[in-house]
């Protein structure tokens, strides 16, 4: 199955999280949408990229 890499890019942080909004293709609709990350493992990141795969 295919893989697709989504870019995200920092939104605003949370009590222990921080929310990340997809920055979608142009002329694509968003696949997932927000992403929230933990503190801990978001660091100072500005920028997220996610690979994801279809299983059928």
């Amino acid at each position: 199955m295919p893989k697709t890499s989504i870019q995200f890019e920092y939104e605003k942080e949370t009590k222990n999280s921080v929310r990340y909004k997809e920055v979608p293709e142009d002329g694509k609709a968003p696949i997932v949408g927000s992403l929230y990350v933990q503190k801990w493992y978001a660091g100072t990141s500005k920028t997220l990229e996610i690979t994801i795969e279809k299983k059928d």
